[in-house]
């Protein structure tokens, strides 16, 4: 009976990056919470655009511009059929920062206006709202899941917007973003949804969901180009941030036209070759198929769990039990506070690439440890046996550090 490969043994090749050696160990990435690995397929259709298109879009008539104009939108229409918006509703920006960015900015919000964000929230998706809004937070419980009935209670103040994290980018918990943003909009709220964590892991959309933000270069995709999905009437009340090339229609001596959404918000030379790479990325993560790409996750989020529970000086920011989650665990070290060299020694003498720190996400890791973290985060490249080397190197790495003392 022949054994079906596992999504890394079918992709890893893709990936010229774990080619590569460090001291002679092979690479084992698990950072791609931060910043996924690039197949081949994506930096190809990049390279594409600069040796067989190069020009600019919708700035000219010529046979480039037209090839260049058409590449970029059916990039645009592409990301709507992943998202489920429509293709006039995807504004195309520099990063999941920008789009939220864009939302808190735009909306003309004051110091009276209430806005709901998760307790365990990016700083990317908290700090935009501060400066225009009245922000509480939406709290979690002593596992550091969200407290539903406690977001049911804050929903009585009438927010005007509801902040949603659809996955923890320490825990690597899902919240139930359906349910919350249903309870939003009978709340009379906006309902935003910072997908950065999960766009490439797992379907997304919703009827909802009004606002939904993510980045390419966590999904595959390259840096420099990210998403902002807004339902077609509110994106119309944006006010854009950036004024100038690609985003009027007229212009005289007195007055301008703003053009249309999704236009009126991107103004200037856009990410061209970038999109061109979110395109290949998205048809690159449709065709292993989002179904395997969640089986995979909720495998390697297992294999975690059960390796960091054998080892009781690892304290896990999160439930400790098994709950819905992507491959992305984080957890402090007892007795151990210098984390940033655990991790330089991880990547320096095994090979082990992984994150250290707050992670963008200060108050919730602060609420758990007075230490700085450890996380490890898994994608569709790694299998057990990369866990299984994290994990013994970790090991190794702590008997000498105990040992030195």
């Amino acid at each position: 009976m022949s054994i079906e490969p596992t999504p890394a043994e079918r992709c890893r090749d893709d990936f010229p990056l774990l080619r590569q050696t460090i001291d002679g160990r092979r690479i084992v990435y698990l950072d791609s919470a931060a910043t996924s690995l690039t197949p081949r397929q994506v930096t190809d259709e990049m390279v594409r655009y600069y040796h067989e298109v190069g020009a600019n879009i919708h700035r000219g008539k010529h046979f480039l511009s037209e090839q260049a104009s058409d590449d970029f939108e059916a990039a645009r229409a592409r990301t709507a059929q992943f998202t489920g918006f429509l293709s006039s509703e995807v504004v195309f920006t520099a990063n999941t920062t920008a789009s939220i960015n864009t939302v808190a900015s735009g909306l003309g919000l004051t110091r009276d206006d209430v806005v709901l964000v998760p307790f365990d929230a990016h700083h990317s998706a908290l700090l935009p709202w501060r400066r225009v809004a009245d922000v509480r937070a939406i709290p979690v419980d002593r596992s550091g899941a969200v407290d539903l009935d406690r977001y049911a209670e804050l929903l009585r103040a009438r927010p005007a917007v509801v902040v949603l994290t659809h996955c923890s980018n320490v825990s690597g918990v899902y919240a139930p973003v359906a349910e919350m943003a249903a309870m939003a909009k009978e709340a009379g709220a906006l309902t935003v949804v910072d997908a950065a964590q999960s766009a490439g892991h797992r379907r997304i959309g919703g009827e909802n969901i009004d606002f939904l933000a993510f980045s390419a270069h966590k999904m595959l995709g390259p840096t420099g180009i990210g998403v902002l999905c807004g339902r077609h009437e509110h994106l119309q009340k944006l006010r854009p941030t950036a004024l100038g090339g690609g985003v009027v229609d007229w212009v005289d001596a007195e007055s301008h036209t703003i053009r249309k959404v999704p236009h009126s918000l991107e103004a200037g030379t856009p990410a061209i070759a970038e999109a061109y790479g979110l395109h290949a990325a998205i048809d690159y993560l449709s065709g292993i198929g989002f179904d395997e790409l969640a089986r995979h996750d909720a495998e390697l989020a297992d294999a975690m769990l059960c390796e960091t529970l054998k080892r009781p000086h690892l304290r896990i920011l999160g439930p400790s039990e098994p709950a819905d989650r992507a491959a992305i665990l984080s957890f402090a070290i007892d007795g151990v506070h210098n984390l940033k060299e655990i991790a330089k020694i991880l990547s320096d003498s095994y090979g082990v690439l992984c994150r250290t720190g707050h992670l963008c996400a200060q108050p919730f890791v602060d609420r758990f440890t007075d230490d700085e973290v450890l996380r490890v985060s898994g994608y569709l490249y790694n299998d057990r046996d990369d866990i299984d080397v994290l994990f013994a190197a970790l090991d190794d790495v702590l008997d000498y550090v105990r040992g030195q003392r």
